[in-house]
């Protein structure tokens, strides 16, 4: 995967203002609005939205800071090694690595912990098997085959509502095939960004439909739906769409809202014919106030 920070172009020092700078700079830049037909920044610019999404919030940072590319593992890691050495009554058996170690070293590390964990015959913890979901998957549900010990699979449900840090526990059918949990983490999504129930998310529109108002059709994780913006609505107005965010876990008919913050892009490339006309604009603005 690609680094964060080179991503937006900042150093690891940044500050959570530097990271937002970034992020505006880069996105006005690589917004599809603006490269119309430009695959190439259609993907950069989903690649800022992932970055910005983990960068700008203080705790995701900090695990991406620790575990790079795992980050998103960073609570199972950390459980793992406590209830490992807990057992091993030793903490020098497990060591961590830095970001700068590769995705390998970092699986095997876990890989590590859980096999030590099986090994103490004496516990009664519950295993606990990580499983990582994209929002799609949170706001529908979603099944995993899950690969257990003594080679056997089983299919297991995960519910509508799951959030990073989400446990799911997956009962005992028999004697030999014992109950486990889930420990669910949701990856960054490009376009939404979530904070419990509800979502966030930005619109580009132009600067006469700003001020004209128009209806543009908005994508939610549920369908489209068309939001109606009023005239003169100002740049960073945010929108509140009830009951278009996720759902509440154990309880999906519960839904949170969607908030869609609009972003004015102004136009580029004038004539000399629309120049006049803005010119004209801004005389009879003038005038008017005077």
């Amino acid at each position: 995967m690609p680094n964060y920070y080179e991503i937006l172009g900042i150093p690891r020092s940044a500050s959570n203002a530097q990271v937002r700078q970034a992020f505006r700079k880069l996105a006005r830049q690589f917004h599809p609005d603006v490269n119309q037909g430009d695959s190439n920044a259609e993907e950069k610019f989903k690649q800022i939205n992932e970055a910005n999404t983990v960068l700008a919030d203080p705790d995701s940072r900090r695990k991406y800071d620790r575990y790079g590319d795992n980050w998103s593992r960073a609570d199972d890691l950390d459980q793992a090694a406590a209830q490992a050495r807990r057992r091993q009554g030793n903490p020098s058996n497990f060591s961590w690595t830095n970001t700068n170690s590769s995705n390998q070293e970092v699986g095997n590390i876990f890989d590590q912990l859980f096999r030590h964990m099986g090994q103490d015959s004496r516990t009664t913890t519950i295993p606990e098997y990580p499983v990582s979901l994209t929002l799609e998957e949170a706001f529908q549900g979603s099944t995993r085959i899950m690969e257990l010990a003594g080679d056997r699979r089983l299919e297991v449900k995960i519910p509508p509502g799951v959030d990073n840090s989400s446990k799911v526990h997956i009962p005992a059918r028999n004697a030999k095939m014992g109950g486990f949990n889930l420990m669910v983490t949701v990856r960054p999504h490009s376009m939404f960004t979530r904070k419990g129930r509800d979502l966030f998310r930005s619109i580009t529109i132009t600067m006469e439909d700003a001020l004209l108002g128009t209806e543009v059709t908005v994508e939610t994780l549920s369908g489209k739906v068309v939001l109606t913006v009023p005239p003169e609505t100002q740049n960073g107005r945010r929108f509140r769409m009830a009951r278009q965010g996720m759902p509440e876990l154990n309880k999906p008919s519960n839904r949170g809202d969607l908030f869609t913050t609009i972003s004015v892009v102004l136009p580029t490339g004038l004539n000399e014919k629309q120049r006049e006309l803005i010119q004209l604009f801004k005389e009879n603005r003038a005038f008017g106030e005077g």
